[in-house]
């Protein structure tokens, strides 16, 4: 299935942008009278009809809507980015495509990168939900101060951390249906004085297992582990 992404549906809005457009007429040889599959990132899945199949503005009008419920638990993960962004971007795709609500990123004290692309990480995590089936976007944030992620809000809140006297393991301290927060440091890990930070805003210290992952690896793994204790 072929699943496009307009947003502004909700507000009235029913043509698709120009790449979506593009491509719904000049790759997919879309005509007047095609169906065409939508979402606006918002949960809601729409069965429209194309009615204009102009390939700068392709109009259509909604049949159906099915709107699908969010998940029980929500899943927010924030990571210090690497200094190779490519990195960041596969980290991204794959969070999407695995489930994730949202992917913050943040300014360490041993922070490689200090700078992203929001407006490229965005495009990504929508190719990455359309091609995942998927009707809900996560939110992308621009990159914040470590201060400032850490006084954020959740109802199990853990930050990543290799210690090899760490007794606690993500998938054991995990509970089902909650909403999650965790934090992934950068190479050089976290400096004492953000550990001890993270720990008075009641973040619990935990292991994602064994071996020492890299950046992005640790925070896939963290993410699926959370999807999978509440299968």
């Amino acid at each position: 299935m072929n699943l496009f992404y307009q947003p502004a549906i909700p507000d009235g809005v029913l043509h698709l942008n120009d790449d979506e457009s593009r491509h719904a007429v000049k790759v997919l040889r879309m005509q007047v009278g095609d169906l065409l599959n939508l979402t606006d990132g918002k949960g809601t899945f729409y069965n429209a009809i194309v009615t204009v199949a102009d390939a700068r503005k392709c109009t259509f009008t909604i049949q159906q809507t099915t709107s699908t419920p969010a998940r029980p638990y929500s899943i927010a993960i924030a990571i210090a980015p690497t200094k190779n962004i490519d990195r960041m971007e596969w980290l991204v795709e794959k969070a999407v495509e695995v489930g994730v609500e949202q992917i913050y990123f943040m300014l360490c004290k041993n922070s490689e990168r200090k700078t992203i692309n929001h407006e490229r990480l965005e495009k990504i995590a929508v190719s990455a939900m359309k091609q995942s089936g998927q009707f809900r976007l996560p939110v992308i944030h621009e990159i914040k101060p470590f201060t400032e992620v850490v006084s954020l809000s959740a109802q199990q809140k853990f930050i990543c951390y290799v210690d090899s006297s760490n007794p606690h393991l993500l998938k054991t301290q995990a509970k089902q249906n909650q909403h999650y927060l965790v934090l992934i440091g950068p190479e050089g890990d976290f400096r004492s004085d953000e550990l001890e930070l993270a720990n008075q805003n009641g973040f619990l210290k935990v292991s994602l297992g064994p071996t020492r992952l890299r950046t992005e690896t640790a925070a896939l793994t963290a993410c699926q582990t959370l999807n999978f204790i509440n299968l």
